[in-house]
């Protein structure tokens, strides 16, 4: 069995840990949460703009939005890979 370890680095060369499960805040002003731009890059969106329409991301004082373009990409770069690749079974 793996664990894999979600850090957040919260300032050059510090590291938070964080559960997966657990929303880790990208805009403060606005209340979008990392969940909250994963969820919309799964149902379309493709831009650090249209994240901001759709979510409110950044719009009020726009320091999240390097962060959020981040995430975005990695969400966007993310693939769940098929269980037939594995060579397993659906149960």
């Amino acid at each position: 069995m793996t664990t894999i370890l979600v850090c957040f680095e919260i300032a050059p060369g510090r590291f938070w840990p964080v559960n997966a499960d657990t929303a880790v805040y990208v805009c403060i002003c606005n209340g979008v949460t990392d969940h909250q731009i994963r969820e919309a890059a799964s149902t379309g969106c493709t831009t650090v703009a249209e994240l901001t329409m759709r979510t409110g991301c950044g719009a009020t004082c726009g320091s999240c939005l390097d962060m959020a373009g981040d995430l975005l990409a990695k969400a966007l770069n993310t693939h769940d890979l098929p269980l037939p690749v594995l060579g397993l079974q659906a149960a």
